[in-house]
């Protein structure tokens, strides 16, 4: 019996990743599937998602107008290489509806992108 193109059965199924890390503050397994298991590329994603993440951290830290803006922008960075606590961090400021709410946001956004700062080291050593 063919497959029917409109139907669920032609879709080929492809894993989803966790709402929460699997393995510490770096799902790598969700990071080789976005690097195409390029090692080289891995290295340079988790480079720059260092020096990315300490710039918007320091520009948050003012709490300026688009504050919600650049946690957005610091919360896809972070789905991209793996990092779901501080992408769950960074939304929860993205979110944060005063400047009560965003200050809490901030400090365990700091805190978890602290965890990734350290776990991504951990890893630059090993490679």
């Amino acid at each position: 019996m063919p497959l029917n193109p409109a139907s669920a059965d032609w879709i080929p199924w492809m894993p989803s990743p966790p709402l929460a890390p699997d393995e510490g503050y770096i799902d790598t397994a969700h990071l080789t599937r976005m690097t195409l298991g390029d090692e080289l590329l891995q290295r340079e994603v988790l480079t720059l998602f260092v020096r990315q993440s300490a710039e918007l951290v320091a520009r948050m830290s003012t709490f300026p107008a688009d504050m919600a803006a650049i946690a957005h922008t610091l919360k896809g960075s972070a789905r991209g290489i793996g990092a779901f606590s501080a992408a769950i961090s960074a939304e929860r400021l993205e979110r944060a509806t005063d400047r009560s709410a965003a200050r809490a946001a901030l400090s365990e956004l700091k805190e978890a992108i602290s965890e990734t700062v350290r776990a991504i080291d951990e890893i630059l050593a090993r490679a």
